[in-house]
């Protein structure tokens, strides 16, 4: 894929999308498919946010293409290609392992009653009915109950249920049992329709037909160009600066976080006060770390599971999944199968949950030694599904929640946004300083493929209605 250049593209624009994850993506080729002229500007050199992937020796690497709802086969039709939801496949050897339970799961709902029911002896009914309970939660009817109210109200004192229902959200979008239940009975609920899926020939093979589709819209798409700042005259927004350079457009969507793109980028003097009140009570998510396992060509591993959520601690818990030296983790296996036009290749991503200041903390002796002591726990709890895996790499590289902060400018590299109060200010942006919109990972919108393009089409909508008004 080609892009233009900074200094060949237009002075004036309709709209300007800063930042290429996927709500950025879709946001922009939304409003060129109606008629809006796009421009579309990304600091890195590749599309994709968070989305994204690199290459090492033979091996490619996806950072974020774990998995993701059925709803995303829907969504992909409507607003991309059919050859990007032709894609979609869903992964059917979902596994957990940790000492109150091993099991292995298609991670749907008809298969998760199940194992409920026989494996934890839960009765059908209340199943049933707490299927029921988050099946029907939306935004606009929270009622503040938060998910340790909801496990407790229909499995008390079950703390091995509370993690079967739990581990993977949390992974997913960093909930806690003490954030409001609507966080996670949404992206629960989304996952239980079908089960888990992901994209047959990678997020690079993604990332590129999306930006086909960019193209053939008309939207410009522009790399290696760091917006400084949104430019505001007499209380609306009028543009962006790029270094020397103004380009002008009545219309900025940032895709950028929503607390950089507050403090940073339009700054605090853009807004009223009664809405500052707002943004600083906004908490932003936690971020990652995650360490990658290229297997030299010509071998092979066994097929152990497509997802694994391994832990070795006594009993779940979302802060003990933040420490530095967890014992919590998942393993994402990717076969052969996943890029089967490329020659057989096997990886396996470990990821964690993490702080950014736990992380930015060290001074580089202490960086460098956590990243070594990271990756040799992720290699002793692999070898218990793979006990020759040391002898079988080639390539093994680490990356924390400063390895995020630097490659998509996320305030403390947060993998998954803000927390809920963010998602209300992210909504009301552009009613605080008109002409500026919000997309990207907030509040119930926490995380995950399908949110962020699901959000993208959202915020499309409004900014379509604002230059039509």
């Amino acid at each position: 894929m080609s892009f233009t250049p900074l200094d060949q593209i237009k002075e004036t624009y309709d709209v300007i999308v800063i930042g290429s994850g996927l709500g950025g993506l879709t946001c922009a080729n939304r409003l060129a498919s109606v008629g809006h002229s796009v421009l579309l500007l990304e600091h890195h050199f590749k599309l994709g946010g968070l989305a994204t992937w690199f290459k090492r020796k033979s091996h490619i690497f996806d950072v974020s293409l774990h998995g993701f709802p059925y709803g995303m086969v829907k969504t992909c039709k409507k607003y991309w290609t059919r050859e990007i939801r032709d894609s979609i496949v869903q992964l059917t050897d979902i596994v957990f392992d940790n000492p109150q339970f091993s099991l292995k799961t298609t991670f749907d709902k008809v298969d998760f009653t199940d194992k409920l029911v026989r494996d934890f002896a839960v009765a059908r009914q209340v199943v049933d009915d707490f299927f029921a309970t988050v099946n029907a939660m939306n935004f606009y009817d929270d009622d503040g109950m938060t998910t340790r109210q909801l496990f407790e109200k229909f499995f008390p004192g079950r703390t091995d249920v509370h993690r079967f229902l739990m581990e993977p959200i949390t992974y997913a979008n960093g909930s806690t049992f003490d954030e409001p239940a609507i966080t996670y009975g949404i992206v629960f609920s989304n996952f239980m329709n079908r089960g888990v899926f992901t994209f047959k020939g990678g997020t690079d093979r993604l990332i590129g037909l999306m930006a086909d589709e960019l193209q053939r819209n008309g939207v410009t798409l522009c790399t290696r160009a760091k917006v400084d700042r949104v430019v505001v005259d007499n209380g609306r927004v009028v543009g962006v600066q790029v270094g020397e350079k103004l380009i002008k457009a009545p219309c900025v969507v940032s895709n950028s976080g929503i607390t950089n793109t507050i403090y940073n980028l339009a700054g605090r003097q853009a807004f009223p006060e009664e809405f500052l009140d707002r943004i600083d009570k906004v908490k932003v998510n936690n971020s990652s770390c995650q360490v990658y396992f290229g297997i030299r060509p010509g071998e092979t591993i066994p097929a152990i599971g497509d997802l694994l959520f391994t832990s070795t601690a006594e009993q779940f818990s979302s802060e003990e999944m933040l420490r530095m030296d967890t014992r919590s983790r998942t393993f994402s296996v990717y076969y052969p199968k996943t890029r089967p036009d490329e020659k057989e290749d096997y990886t396996v991503v470990a990821s964690m949950n993490a702080r950014f200041d736990d992380w930015a903390a060290l001074s580089e002796d202490e960086y460098k030694q956590a990243k070594e002591e990271m990756v040799e726990r992720c290699f002793v709890d692999l070898e218990r599904y793979i006990p020759d895996i040391r002898d079988k790499c080639d390539w093994v590289e680490a990356a924390t929640p400063r390895t995020f902060n630097r490659y998509t400018l996320h305030t403390k590299g947060s993998s998954f946004g803000t927390k809920f109060e963010g998602l209300d200010v992210s909504r009301k942006l552009f009613k605080a300083l008109p002409g500026l919109f919000h997309v990207g990972s907030v509040g119930i919108i926490m995380s995950g493929w399908l949110g962020a393009i699901n959000y993208g089409v959202i915020v499309a909508n409004d900014a379509d209605a604002y230059l039509r008004s």
